[in-house]
């Protein structure tokens, strides 16, 4: 939903402005509380619901059933950060580490955390100790929270590692006294006071701590409650990424703003598992990664289940190829498909497709939030481009990074002096606002000149039937400095071999776009949020031998 009259230099159709060759949303949008009110996100998020508190479910447990209505999460919230405060010692500004699987524990744990000033640092429970021990150097926690399967990846850190599983947690969770609103710490939040340290993905670089504010958090959740929806009922959601990645954690506080219902899903996700919910709890959206509605297209394992309350799949974490996004529509003409883009550095989303007239924009990941401007850039000569041009999109608004912990060199390369982030995606945005995401500039394969983005071919080859999924990486050349080469799932039983892959796409692109080289795997890797890890395929690349044309 377009502004009503927005000023004359910017398109209402695109949001483009002629004079400062910015995109500006048009969104609806509410005010922002003044910058200078002292307010934490959880306590803006908690203003956002009736008071009292509904009964409604906030968060359910799949494997369990185990329901925790708003009313409960409000009040061990607040009991579990008096706790906190009492037996931990924990105030503003110390950093908390959090290892642990995904639970009905963890959403407590963050509003409670955040209501304190704690910033939060969630990682992933299945990583290894030199990347736990990466992220603690980042982040200079002074107490981790873990379950007793993860604690002991953990370095000694100031203050004792709190066990999530054990009775004294549910005991500071649900015994302890709630102190006043001053001694739980919403008072002394300062917006611009750091809220959370994320870990960016590193699939094609060292891992980076990403500094998001209170005040970050508050712009995304404002703009995604000025577009929620009226229902008779409220929404919900299941979300299968993971609750430490960008993705899963701003779902994870957004759902408790908008009063909705979201089912938590398992550490060990299974397609199968994950519609069984769907079917049980009568879930109307799923949030997942790209290899989840690529397995919806592609085997019959939805029409194994009822999945006739699902209204809207969203997928985030990497993009979908408008051919995947055409087949599932005419395999769920019920069901809207979603895209939204973002990054760890914007506080998640911040290109979103809304409604059934959007989401008709195959292969777009939608148009840009609430409070937020774009610019398309030449990458060589730093100019804004109009609509429809690729470049590089930089991004500027209220949800943008604080910057990289520990990192100025980084920070600096990322935000400009004028708070414009460069994204290192090359993008257009259309004549009607709409965003299109080509590839990460640095992953782009250089042959003879030429770019190519890896992302095109990967789409083009999950056309074939044969192939499951696919991976493009650059594989050094003498002549050409680089060539295309895949990494190809075949189907079961598929006697699919590399000249044929070659030939696939040799029809279907430009010469220059060619795969010269195919090597046949059983899984392409991935990081949580469903991003293929190109480094590990590099590396795989260069210490075997496949074929090549």
């Amino acid at each position: 939903m377009a502004e009503p009259n927005p000023p004359p230099s910017i398109d209402p159709k695109s949001g483009f402005c002629s004079k400062t060759k910015t995109f500006h949303s048009l969104r609806p949008s509410i005010p922002l509380p003044p910058l200078n009110l002292p307010l934490s996100f959880s306590s803006y998020t908690f203003s956002l619901l009736p008071s009292p508190p509904p009964e409604s479910t906030a968060f359910i447990d799949s494997a369990t059933g185990i329901r925790l209505s708003y009313s409960e999460v409000l009040h061990q919230t607040l009991t579990l950060a008096s706790s906190l405060q009492t037996l931990t010692g924990l105030s503003k500004g110390d950093t908390a580490f959090i290892l642990a699987p995904t639970s009905l524990k963890i959403p407590i744990l963050y509003f409670s955390l955040l209501s304190l000033g704690v910033i939060i640092s969630p990682a992933n429970p299945a990583g290894t100790p030199s990347e736990i021990s990466r992220q603690i150097q980042l982040s200079r926690p002074v107490i981790a929270f873990a379950t007793s399967s993860t604690a002991s990846n953990l370095p000694p850190l100031p203050k004792p590692t709190v066990l999530l599983d054990s009775p004294a947690f549910e005991s500071m969770m649900t015994r302890g006294e709630i102190g006043s609103r001053r001694n739980t710490g919403t008072g002394d939040v300062n917006q611009s006071d750091p809220a959370a340290v994320l870990y960016s993905s590193g699939t094609s670089g060292r891992v980076k701590g990403v500094v998001l504010t209170h005040r970050n958090l508050i712009a995304l959740m404002a703009g995604i409650y000025a577009m929620r929806e009226q229902r008779r009922t409220p929404a919900v959601v299941m979300v299968v990424v993971p609750m430490f990645h960008v993705f899963g954690f701003t779902f994870c506080l957004k759902v408790v703003g908008m009063g909705e219902t979201m089912i938590l899903v398992g550490p060990r996700f299974e397609i199968g598992r994950a519609l069984k919910a769907v079917e049980k709890f009568r879930v109307t959206l799923m949030a997942v990664a790209p290899p989840v509605v690529v397995a919806m297209v592609r085997t019959n394992v939805a029409q194994q289940y009822d999945l006739s309350s699902l209204e809207v799949v969203a997928s985030g974490g990497a993009p979908l190829g408008k051919e995947v996004i055409q087949k599932f529509v005419a395999r769920f003409p019920s069901m809207q498909i979603v895209q939204g883009y973002g990054m760890t550095e914007t506080s998640g989303g911040t290109f979103r497709l809304a409604g059934p007239g959007e989401t008709r924009h195959y292969g777009s990941s939608g148009r840009l939030i609430a409070y937020c401007e774009a610019k398309i850039v030449d990458p060589d000569t730093g100019i804004p481009l109009h609509p429809c041009k690729q470049g590089e999109l930089w991004i500027r608004g209220p949800t943008i990074m604080k910057g990289y912990i520990g990192d100025e060199v980084a920070t600096a390369e990322t935000l400009d002096s004028d708070g414009w982030l460069r994204s290192g995606d090359l993008c257009y945005i259309d004549g009607d606002g709409f965003i299109f995401i080509v590839d990460r500039l640095k992953e782009l394969i250089k042959y003879n000149g030429y770019q190519v983005p890896p992302a095109e071919l990967e789409q083009l080859l999950q056309t074939h039937p044969e192939i499951v999924e696919a991976a493009v990486v650059p594989y050094p050349d003498e002549e050409a400095g680089q060539v295309p080469m895949a990494f190809v799932v075949r189907q079961p039983k598929s006697t699919l071999d590399q000249s044929q892959v070659m030939a696939f796409v040799a029809k279907q692109v430009a010469p220059y776009k060619k795969i010269r080289r195919v090597s046949f795997v059983n899984s392409i890797p991935k990081n949580p949020a469903g991003k293929i890890l190109r480094k590990d395929l590099i590396k795989l690349a260069l210490s075997s031998s496949p074929s090549r044309l």
